[in-house]
């Protein structure tokens, strides 16, 4: 599933950019809890999945030391094109590139929604592993079911998630909730809600 969402995010790399890279046209809620994000840590933010970095600059233009982590050599190169000052790196959420406990906080914004759901786990005890103690999760994710739930995502398979579900996954790998978040869809978006945990590492 990895080389699969890979090579399904290098083909649409320029498109990608192209409709998604302002965030000033996101939804405002989306906006106001990535803020309070990048507010509540300290030291280092890892944007997980950064995609062509609109996150990772605009954490950095909220006072964030954030860099960006992605899957795809094409939204990396397009990232480090567009955003020179700013540190990106090709990685993988199960196997970060990131020292133990050297990040104050972990931006993972609808980038986790591609994974299998049994590879979430894993992935949430290696956000945990990179992680300061104090540090900060934030998941950005489609929101529905009692169970993950596969959609069409037009680039790559990916999955919509029970809040409760992702919020135990989270307490299970060594985290404790803080908030949460949820939004109904706009006309433009997919007909699903859209949600958003915070959650600290124990």
């Amino acid at each position: 599933m990895i080389d699969e969402t890979r090579s399904a995010y290098d083909a649409v790399a320029p498109l990608y950019a192209e409709l998604f890279s302002d965030v000033r046209r996101h939804h405002p809620v989306d906006r106001a809890f990535v803020a309070a994000f990048a507010e509540t840590v300290e030291g280092p933010v890892a944007d997980v999945g950064c995609g062509p970095g609109h996150y990772t600059a605009h954490l950095r233009s909220l006072g964030a030391d954030a860099f960006g982590i992605d899957l795809s050599p094409a939204m990396v190169a397009h990232a480090r094109a567009a955003h020179p000052g700013i540190r990106f790196e090709e990685g993988t959420m199960t196997a970060l590139d990131v020292p133990s406990a050297s990040v104050g906080g972990v931006l993972a914004w609808y980038s986790t929604i591609h994974a299998d759901p049994d590879d979430v786990p894993a992935i949430l005890a290696e956000f945990h592993r990179v992680l300061a103690p104090g540090g900060h999760v934030l998941l950005g994710f489609f929101a529905g079911a009692d169970t993950p739930v596969p959609f069409d995502h037009k680039v790559a398979r990916a999955y919509r998630w029970p809040a409760d579900h992702l919020a135990a996954l989270l307490r299970d790998a060594g985290f404790a909730e803080t908030a949460r978040a949820s939004r109904r869809s706009t006309p433009e978006e997919r007909p699903f809600d859209l949600a958003a945990i915070l959650a600290r590492k124990s």
